[in-house]
């Protein structure tokens, strides 16, 4: 399994937070995408928390199967 906490600066990214969280907060995660990767962070902690690197096919797999 390819997943790695990114130490590196990931401001450049283009973040999306779940179209189910609602706008007065709550336990929610943001996901951004690149060429070879999803990153994968805590919404409530974007400006400075950690940030997990899985590979395309990990989250492929994981995406999978969440939709069951």
């Amino acid at each position: 399994m390819s997943v790695e906490q990114v130490t590196g600066n990931v401001d450049k990214l283009r973040w999306f937070k779940s179209s189910y969280s609602g706008s007065g907060g709550g336990d929610c995660v943001e996901v951004a995408a690149d060429h070879d990767a999803v990153y994968v962070r805590d919404s409530k902690v974007a400006g400075g928390g950690s940030v997990l690197r899985v590979g395309r096919g990990e989250w492929a797999a994981f995406v999978s199967l969440a939709q069951g």
